[in-house]
């Protein structure tokens, strides 16, 4: 049976999963799995069909980076699974001002990614770990980077620039956007969903330990809250999301902070965890009684609902906002707050439908209507891959004959 790796590799945690490729060139998931608590407490899960299949905990010796978890895996995969692997096909956040679209991995391309480390410091490192570890043990193997920044490439100069001088525009410093995977897929969920708004004015928001809000006009990205790191925007689990520059340029020329202190503090220490004191979890954050995690709360609210406004206004008006990823797709409570914050806009949620966990929880009169997409970007991953194993094929065929 030939297969199809999809890859997405950060911190503390890989996670993976197993589609098989069958003869009508269909894909179907066979093994859904992470290796998390890397070097603290890692455990290696695995499902199929919804149901566990292994479950294990490692000493943090025996797993103490991602290379140590990426070999894991591979051994139980190897041991336990019975399948021709094919092509693995890997997240990569940042695609800088040249990647476009996915592509097939070579030693050339691993070197321009690894000069965007510094515009995604906390995921692009391990993004490319999996991808050097493949490229020396099984360098025949086909490989495909899949990029978070690319469906947001298509965006006006307008909304790409900074009002900073042109020369640091073409040096790439530029609003790129990310979570990009994750609104691929929903947009074209929304066309099986709902097709009569798919092509109108939507917002989606991913939200999650990572949370970003994405404007489509038409299916395609046309504004997003992110811009040239993975840090603007909404607040996260533990990045700041949108803050004043001036406050940085205090921290480092008043308060004598090395750079490299005010990266630790803005992606590891801020957003909700910085906040509340407590958690970047936001089910802990709703569980607890304490004033800073109802603070916490109450701000990752009102800047989705700020943020909403925004992209309202570039878009002329919403037809559909779009709950996803692991906050939105859960946290019933967080929708209905969220959705209090759009009635000005015409949304109306259905309580009933929103705790019912129904795709649509808008009542019938709602002028904007509101659903709950679930995201699968390792899906839209394997498709991406598929899709370029089959173009190389094609073109091998055609030069042999």
């Amino acid at each position: 049976m030939d297969a199809i790796l999809v890859v997405n590799a950060g911190s503390s945690s890989v996670k993976f999963q197993i589609f098989a490729v069958g003869d009508a060139a269909e894909l179907q998931r066979l093994i859904k799995g992470q290796m998390d608590g890397i070097g603290v407490r890692p455990r290696l899960q695995a499902k199929a069909d919804g149901s566990s299949v292994f479950n294990r905990e490692f000493a943090p010796n025996e797993i103490p980076d991602v290379p140590a978890a990426i070999g894991a895996v591979a051994d139980w995969l190897r041991e336990t699974q019975n399948f021709t692997l094919i092509a693995v096909g890997h997240r990569v956040v940042h695609g800088g001002p040249v990647f476009d679209k996915p592509v097939i991995i070579d030693h050339d391309v691993v070197k321009r990614l690894e000069s965007y480390v510094s515009l995604a410091p906390l995921h692009q490192p391990n993004n490319l770990e999996p991808i050097r570890l493949l490229l020396a043990r099984r360098p025949e193997l086909m490989q495909v980077a899949c990029f978070d920044t690319a469906f947001h490439r298509d965006h006006s100069a307008v909304a790409d620039h900074f009002a900073l001088p042109e020369r640091f525009y073409s040096e790439g410093i530029r609003r790129y956007g990310f979570h990009g995977l994750s609104y691929e897929y929903v947009a074209m969920r929304l066309q099986e969903i709902a097709p009569d708004i798919a092509a109108g004015r939507v917002i989606v928001a991913h939200l999650g330990s990572g949370a970003s809000l994405c404007a489509l006009h038409n299916g395609r990205s046309f504004e997003s809250t992110m811009g040239f790191s993975a840090l603007d925007g909404l607040p996260m689990g533990t990045r700041s999301g949108q803050i004043d520059p001036g406050v940085l340029l205090y921290l480092i020329m008043q308060r004598g902070m090395e750079p490299a202190a005010v990266q630790d503090l803005l992606y590891r220490e801020s957003g909700l965890k910085g906040m509340s004191g407590i958690s970047n979890d936001m089910r802990e954050l709703e569980t607890s009684a304490e004033p800073t995690a109802a603070l916490a709360i109450d701000y990752f609210v009102y800047r989705v609902g700020l943020y909403t406004g925004m992209l309202a206004a570039a878009l002329g008006g919403l037809d559909a906002f779009i709950f996803t990823a692991g906050i939105g797709e859960n946290s019933a409570t967080i929708r209905g707050r969220i959705a209090e914050k759009l009635a000005w806009l015409g949304a109306q949620i259905d309580p009933a439908a929103n705790v019912g966990g129904k795709p649509l929880i808008s009542r019938a009169g709602s002028r904007v209507r509101l659903y709950v997409v679930p995201t699968d970007e390792e899906l839209a991953i394997a498709r991406h891959t598929l899709s370029l194993l089959t173009k190389d094929a094609t073109i091998a065929s055609t030069v042999a004959m």
